[in-house]
């Protein structure tokens, strides 16, 4: 199976975990789907006044330079982690 394949299952996993990831977790899983499917970080910060998407933001910005395989894997780890 391919890395891609991984990631792909990955997906479908996370959304079936038995209990919901603390928000830390869901940042990290979040800036990684991204930073595989995306790249680096684009536009404007959010204000001050969006929290969530500031937060959002600064996950994915964290990420700058991570290679799409890299954080691939990462993902993948992260929910076999939270599957375990």
């Amino acid at each position: 199976m391919s890395l891609e394949d991984d990631f792909a299952q990955a997906q479908d996993q996370v959304k079936t975990l038995p209990s919901p990831p603390n928000n830390e977790k869901l940042l990290e899983l979040y800036s990684l789907f991204k930073q595989a499917k995306e790249g680096d970080v684009q536009g404007k910060r959010p204000g001050m006044l969006d929290i969530k998407g500031r937060a959002k933001y600064d996950a994915w910005a964290g990420r700058k330079g991570t290679s799409a395989q890299d954080a691939m894997s990462a993902y993948v780890a992260l929910v076999a982690s939270l599957t375990g």
